[in-house]
């Protein structure tokens, strides 16, 4: 039984042990029992015929997707198969084993935001492998499948039962991350609508002789910020897949509990027991004092230290540091997206001339120094960020356990269009 996750520490070399997907299609990719550190990899262009997720492409807008968006795309000449997908936080107030043992048991007044996503079973089916597509009864029936990452993090496998308040969903199946866009869990739409999600978020398509993305686009109202991947193109099936996904962030910084009742501007109050374990004041070059995660000192500290060997300190103005550790939700976001600085895996620097929306004005030789070092920039996103970097990789030495390690170049971006 654990009293609450505030103290649980992740056994990373569970988590690697069964690979961790973090890219479409590329189990290979990851670390085994016995084998060599391995790294992340850029998308695949493979569509083997009996894989619809690496065939699938993907659409997302800003905000979650206009009203009748999903329809108008199931209109479009050559698409075979659409699903939207609808997606967002969920707050676990329990759990429990096929067993009946308890599992979860967050402390009195907090619990432990998922990252949930759901569909229409019927229309999800052409988008699993094969051997999946008999979990769409289960779906059907209000049960909910796990990916492999969140099963492990979780401690639970089919017969678990998740608890939502008065709420119970049982777990019917673990499927690879990659079949579930890297969600926590996915589940049915009405499913989902019980639990309070019902945003539609995205949409995979399959459509074998393609769409030109002047024909998507056509859809939406001109000036809509879209993204369009193509298949083989996306990090993660889910929108905004620039950024990793909440469980791999688990995975690699470690899970709170936190009061589902939102402070003003969209604040956290999370678990001060996992404050104190994860979340460290440690001086850095150029900055000075920062309050980050323990996990990705180390790695900020070397991004820094080669801005300032190679004499770039300048770039950073150290007035207009917007900070690293802060347990909010994203501002703005629907489905209560929680921001990678509840982690205290980010850092805004250059605050004042880098506004959310706003073209970024960051030295390239600054976001490339950041960028060897396992760093996302929000400069590159649909809706630019460039004040932020985020942590995407452990930069080869500084992994933990082996768990998310950078390529060689380090951090692996999405191309913008």
């Amino acid at each position: 039984m654990h009293d609450g996750v505030e103290s649980r520490r992740i056994d990373r070399d569970a988590f690697v042990a069964g690979g961790l997907h973090q890219f479409r299609g590329e189990r290979s990719d990851y670390p085994h029992p016995g084998g060599a550190s391995r790294t992340l990899a850029s998308p695949t262009a493979t569509s083997p015929v009996d894989d619809p997720v690496a065939s699938a492409t993907l659409v997302w807008t800003q905000g979650g997707l206009p009203s009748g968006f999903a329809q108008r795309v199931a209109l479009l000449p050559g698409v075979e198969h659409s699903i939207a997908v609808v997606a967002g936080t969920v707050w676990l107030t329990g759990s429990m084993s096929a067993s009946g043992e308890v599992v979860d048991h967050p402390p009195s007044g907090m619990a432990i935001p998922l990252d949930l996503a759901g569909a229409k079973p019927a229309d999800l089916a052409a988008f699993l492998p094969t051997e999946d597509r008999n979990l769409i009864a289960d779906l059907d029936a209000g049960q909910a499948i796990l990916g492999t990452t969140s099963a492990r993090l979780r401690r639970l496998g089919r017969g678990g039962v998740l608890e939502f308040g008065a709420r119970r969903v049982s777990v019917a199946a673990v499927v690879p991350d990659r079949v579930i866009g890297a969600h926590e869990l996915f589940v049915s739409r009405r499913t989902a609508a019980a639990l309070g999600i019902a945003t539609e978020q995205y949409v995979l398509i399959q459509a074998p002789s393609g769409i030109p993305n002047g024909e998507i686009r056509r859809l939406v109202t001109p000036g809509t910020l879209m993204r369009i991947r193509g298949p083989g193109e996306a990090h993660f099936l889910r929108q905004a897949d620039a950024v990793l996904p909440p469980v791999m962030m688990k995975a690699a910084f470690g899970e709170f509990a936190a009061s589902p009742q939102l402070l003003p501007d969209e604040w956290l109050r999370i678990s001060s027991e996992w404050q104190t374990s994860s979340i460290a004041t440690s001086p850095v070059p150029i900055l000075g004092t920062v309050r980050c995660n323990r996990a990705l000192i180390p790695q900020l500290r070397a991004a820094l230290g080669e801005v300032q060997r190679r004499g770039l300190a300048s770039l950073v103005h150290t007035g207009d540091f917007g900070g690293c550790f802060a347990a909010r939700i994203i501002p703005g976001s629907v489905g209560e997206a929680i921001s990678a600085h509840t982690w205290g895996a980010a850092i805004d620097i250059n605050v004042s001339a880098n506004e959310v929306g706003a073209p970024p004005h960051q030295d390239p030789r600054l976001v490339a120094i950041f960028r060897r070092w396992g760093f996302t920039w929000g400069g590159r996103w649909m809706r630019p960020d460039g004040m932020h970097f985020e942590f995407q990789c452990f930069p080869p030495g500084m992994d933990q356990g082996q768990l998310l390690v950078c390529p060689p170049g380090g951090a692996v971006w999405p191309s913008a269009p």
